[in-house]
């Protein structure tokens, strides 16, 4: 008989045929459940929800760093964006690059999550401006957060303001209480609480006025590709059923490499109607998007020792303190 584990996720093409049962896990049965990553994580960090969850990778390197060992992460990435690329500004803030941050008033979600970790390490690495030089108002309240769940406690020399319940990002925004924002949430779950549609407002627009442009530079140069999730499994159940860590790791890969054949099967279709250049379909076809330590470790130790640097861990967090030991050579 398979085992039955609950197992929450985003949904996109990667984690598709999981979902679907299209791609199963020898010896188990999962039953999933999709949500938004902001319900999700303060769920699974709150309350355990889910035998399996997609967490967010510096909410679980915090809890790992305060003892918390109710989870054995897995090497599964199910997202990546260039993050600095999610941050809007006011239009009258006269913010026209990036070192015009420096002295503004930004908002965000909430401040541990790992995208706006992306988004202030980029600032402060690419163009000098640290945490430290802009203050921050965040819009999830203690009792429903991440940081609720793991402890969270303002980083010294850090200035981080709550927004008041009757008000939000987008609210503040528009009224110009806040100069820019790091990243912006109007999805419907239980813990974010925006609705403006701040994309599409004349008043705001992204700090990066050419978002592509910019992401190319940024992977250009680094070689990063940011990742911001990844998945966890509760230790009473790896610790029982040890199998089970390296039979979903290979579930998601053989999801992903299908996502991948999928995507090539696509650029194949617009290569031969002449809507794809040959040079753009070569590019294509060099995946992006892999799990495991092995081909992620560069990326996952910069996002660990950004977290170290912002003072959301004592210390630069080991991978191995983060994965399952088994998955390390994976």
């Amino acid at each position: 008989m398979n085992l039955k584990l609950s197992i929450a996720m985003t949904l996109n093409p990667r984690t598709r045929p999981i979902f679907d049962g299209s791609v199963k896990p020898d010896g188990i049965d999962l039953i999933p459940t999709q949500l938004h990553p902001s319900e999700m994580f303060w769920r699974q960090l709150k309350f355990a929800d889910f035998d399996v969850s997609e967490l967010s990778f510096s909410s679980l390197s915090m809890a790992k760093s305060r003892g918390d060992e109710r989870f054995v992460g897995l090497p599964i990435f199910t997202t990546r964006h260039f993050f600095q690329n999610w941050i809007l500004v006011r239009k009258a803030a006269r913010i026209d690059s990036p070192a015009d941050m420096r002295g503004k008033r930004v908002g965000v979600p909430e401040y541990q999550q790992t995208a706006a970790v992306w988004s202030r390490g980029i600032l402060e690495h690419e163009w000098g401006v640290a945490p430290k030089d802009m203050a921050f108002w965040m819009e999830r309240a203690p009792a429903q957060s991440h940081g609720g769940a793991t402890g969270f406690q303002s980083p010294p020399g850090v200035t981080i303001h709550r927004i008041p319940q009757e008000k939000n990002i987008g609210t503040m925004m528009l009224s110009g209480e806040l100069d820019a924002t790091l990243l912006y949430f109007v999805d419907r779950n239980l813990i974010d609480r925006s609705t403006a549609d701040l994309w599409n407002h004349p008043d705001i627009e992204p700090l990066f006025r050419d978002p592509v442009a910019e992401g190319a530079r940024y992977y250009q140069k680094t070689g990063l590709f940011p990742i911001n999730h990844g998945m966890a499994v509760k230790r009473s159940i790896a610790d029982q059923h040890p199998w089970v860590i390296l039979n979903l790791y290979k579930a998601f890969v053989r999801a992903n490499e299908l996502a991948n054949a999928q995507r090539l099967e696509h650029a194949e279709y617009h290569l031969a109607a002449g809507l794809l250049s040959r040079e753009a379909y070569e590019g294509l076809r060099t995946p992006l998007v892999a799990h495991g330590v092995r081909a992620n470790r560069a990326v996952l130790e910069t996002a660990a020792r950004y977290s170290f640097e912002q003072g959301l861990t004592p210390r630069v967090i080991p991978l191995e303190d983060v994965f399952a030991q088994s998955t390390m050579d994976m």
